[in-house]
């Protein structure tokens, strides 16, 4: 074991739904269905709610502070939380309710590790003389790498360096709370919200910021959903509101990866941003009925155009041009993310001499070979340049 790595000791073991939390939200609903049963945890999303709150930069944020996750918890989960004495964490008393939260910059097992600074949850489960045994259930997708459920060990020295613990509090079992039933809260402000973000004159500052707010708000609407589902049926209605939340998430993630790359910034994001929130009462409340069949796709573009589209997304999704060719979309590939996606937005406009509209940078039109091929511009005839990358296909 090096420095500046915790050596994985097994991957986690709960049947946890973790991609549907935040990275505090998970260990705490982790620790709840540990001592309460599988699904505790979801009754984190059973009350759906916008209360933005002025952020550190400025802008409004959904973000809830520690404090307020905490007392959620304590309500709705079945545990209480008391302050742990120690502020490092080798000087903690390990086990199953030692829940700290610390600067990820510094956790050698999260990929935010010597990236970026972001307050990030664990559980210290375990010590013996020579190591520290951390289990963290967060599971998402980063610029630089994938978080899975697990836990890892760090050696005393590794323990050593790690800062102060922002936050370290004892978690214990208490009564089970009555089944809260779904409710969403009326949403006011939709407007005020989005517009903060469209006159911010900072506009890379305000789309990076904004990444993280479409990404907290498509998981608190995706983990309602579930809870709902305890409940009845989940109907049309929310099933396409979770997805249109997630496909703005990523939407915005591409507009902020744009705009810092010197392309113009697409339009409208502010506009869906408002007119998701303002909908949201009427997909959660109530079944919706089916949506009318999509459209038959136009005809896809040139053969040629389809052949290098589909070599250079095999590339960046380290797949094979025939099984992209043949109609599977990006999404299905092992490993596909958002991030992925930006690198195959960059490559295409790089390698292949392809322009896109920036309004036409939605996850809708990057589902396969033949979406993309529908809103490409050539800069050139295929051919009339001399690309390896043209001739691999």
């Amino acid at each position: 074991m090096t420095a500046e790595s915790a050596l994985p000791a097994e991957p986690a073991q709960l049947a946890l739904d973790a991609h549907l939390f935040d990275c505090v939200q998970v260990n705490l609903a982790a620790a709840a269905e540990r001592w309460h049963g599988p699904g505790t945890g979801l009754r984190l999303g059973a009350r759906l709610r916008f209360d933005p709150r002025v952020g550190p930069s400025g802008l409004p944020t959904v973000e809830s502070g520690p404090a307020t996750q905490l007392a959620l918890a304590e309500t709705t989960l079945g545990i209480t939380a008391r302050p742990a004495r120690a502020v490092r964490v080798e000087e903690l008393t390990p086990g199953e309710g030692c829940f700290v939260l610390a600067d990820a910059y510094h956790l050698p097992w999260v990929p935010y590790h010597r990236q970026q600074h972001i307050e990030h949850s664990f559980l210290l489960v375990a010590a013996d003389a020579t190591t520290l045994t951390v289990e963290d259930h967060y599971h998402n997708e980063t610029p630089w790498g994938s978080a899975r459920p697990g836990t890892w060990r760090l050696t005393r020295t590794q323990a050593a360096t790690l800062p102060e613990c922002a936050l370290a509090v004892e978690l214990a079992p208490d009564t089970l709370p009555p089944r809260p039933a779904p409710a969403v809260d009326p949403v006011t402000g939709a407007q005020e919200y989005a517009h903060a973000y469209a006159a911010h004159p900072d506009r890379a500052a305000a789309l990076r910021q904004l990444t993280l707010e479409t990404w907290l708000l498509a998981r608190s609407r995706a983990l309602h959903a579930a809870w709902l589902g305890r409940y009845r049926t989940v109907g049309p209605r929310a099933t396409e509101q979770v997805a249109a939340w997630r496909a703005l998430a990523e939407q915005t993630y591409l507009a902020s990866r744009r705009v810092a790359r010197g392309r113009p910034e697409p339009s409208g994001l502010t506009d869906r941003l408002a007119d998701l929130l303002r909908t949201d009462p009427d997909a959660f409340t109530a079944p919706a009925a089916p949506t009318a069949p999509a459209a038959a796709s136009p005809e896809s573009g040139a053969a040629a155009d389809r052949l290098a589209v589909a070599a250079t997304a095999a590339r960046v999704l380290d797949t094979t041009p025939h099984t992209l060719l043949a109609g599977t979309r990006f999404n299905d590939v092992p490993g596909f993310s958002s991030f992925r996606l930006a690198e195959l937005i960059d490559r295409l406009e790089d390698d292949l001499g392809v322009e896109f509209d920036s309004d036409d940078l939605t996850p809708e039109n990057f589902q396969d070979v033949d979406a993309v091929c529908r809103i490409a511009r050539w800069t050139a005839p295929l051919g009339a340049q001399d690309d390896p990358a043209r001739r691999e296909a």
